[in-house]
């Protein structure tokens, strides 16, 4: 999808960047709820009870989405991704439902990528093909391990030999496309021990993979009581050999933590990385969305019952704000930067409505670092960058950003 090129304006407080066109817009549904809360989630998931409200939350989406209309009237989607929480356990016919509603609602491109995140202890061959005739042609499996005491400690509600078998089953349904995410420091895990998940999952052959560090967030249970993971030294050495089993088995990183086949890259996450827009419907989803007179982000109410209530009167948006311009600037950067290419100036001016002059003397000073490399073309983390990206973004904190 091109997008033409933006007026340009003086940068200032947020009320003088006007923009002409907008980037791709996808959309993001979140299914809050899961079989119990993982130790290590930070996400806004809840326990399911006895039996989900699936008729009556989808309900709320589309009310969700109808008061939301307005704001992207017109605008084709280039994808959809159906988040959580873990939603496969809504059953096919809701999520059938749900997709022929959007599609009816929005101007879905023919073809869009739409994905489905799974956990593997949800899953049977009756649901895995009744979502793919539902119209999901991307499924994201929420593998983490191939490893029982891993999976254990993760406190996962699925085992290694049910990770196996939804891969099978999702191939033979017709999942040609397929994300396994996997992480690596576990609790307990040794180098050995994670390279044999690497390899159990590159034996699967998927076309992507998310492989990523367990880290202990905020407000989370491994948070409050850390478990023993393994020690710096060890983690450094997990990495390195993971990269290069990667790359030989043919994966490219193209993202801090996405590694793909040609052709297999999440359109979906991308456009999040590229500072494009995004409409999220759903207990806690947020939205970004470029408008003629600026950028605004939207967060729904994040409670279940609370959302469920606020939508089906139209009125879900819980937080609705303007970025400035520091603002817009440090989060194009958070966001692109995560890409192993980088950015054009020409997408960075047309995704903040910011001039160069905003960024370049803290450019200069990462580079003069070895932290990011600047050309005409425009700029991308180093090696070194990559690996210490939290020392590259604060490069550009707002407070560092020059107007």
């Amino acid at each position: 999808m091109n997008v033409q090129p933006l007026t340009q304006h003086r940068p200032g407080d947020g009320a003088a960047a006007q923009f002409s066109s907008a980037p791709p817009l996808s959309l993001y549904v979140h299914l809050p709820w899961c079989v119990r809360k993982c130790p290590y989630c930070d996400f806004n998931s809840h326990v399911a009870g006895a039996a989900l409200p699936q008729a009556a939350y989808i309900d709320a989406l589309l009310r969700d989405l109808e008061a939301d209309l307005p704001l992207v009237w017109g605008r084709p989607v280039i994808s959809v991704f159906l988040g959580g929480g873990t939603p496969s356990l809504f059953e096919p016919d809701a999520i059938d439902r749900l997709l022929s509603e959007l599609r009816a609602h929005l101007p879905v491109l023919a073809g869009a990528e739409i994905t489905l995140e799974a956990n593997p202890g949800t899953l049977d061959t009756g649901r895995l093909a009744g979502f793919r005739e539902a119209g999901v042609n991307r499924l994201s499996l929420g593998v983490q391990s191939f490893d029982d005491a891993c999976l254990k400690a993760l406190g996962r509600i699925h085992d290694a030999a049910a990770a196996r078998r939804a891969v099978q089953v999702a191939r033979a349904c017709g999942f040609e496309r397929l994300n396994l995410d996997l992480m690596f420091g576990l609790p307990g895990q040794d180098v050995d021990q994670a390279l044999r998940d690497l390899d159990t999952a590159l034996a699967a052959e998927p076309g992507h993979l998310s492989w990523y560090q367990l880290t202990l967030e905020p407000n989370t249970v491994f948070y409050s009581h850390p478990p023993p993971l393994p020690a710096p030294e060890r983690m450094e050495a997990i990495y390195e050999a993971g990269l290069a089993r990667l790359a030989a088995a043919g994966y490219s990183r193209y993202e801090v933590s996405a590694y793909a086949r040609p052709g297999h890259g999440c359109q979906h996450n991308v456009n999040y990385w590229q500072f494009g827009d995004y409409l999220g419907i759903g207990a806690g989803a947020h939205g970004k969305l470029t408008l003629p007179d600026g950028i605004v982000r939207l967060a729904k109410y994040r409670q279940p019952a609370t959302y469920m209530a606020r939508a089906s009167a139209g009125q879900a948006v819980a937080e609705r704000r303007r970025l400035d311009h520091d603002e817009r600037v440090f989060e194009f950067l958070l966001n692109a930067l995560r890409l192993v290419d980088g950015f054009t100036w020409r997408q960075f001016g047309e995704r903040t409505g910011a001039s160069l002059g905003a960024v370049r003397p803290r450019l200069q000073e990462a580079a003069r670092q070895g932290l990011v490399t600047v050309d005409t073309h425009g700029a991308r983390a180093t090696s070194r960058g990559f690996d210490l990206l939290d020392s590259v973004l604060e490069c550009f904190l707002p407070t560092s950003v020059d107007a």
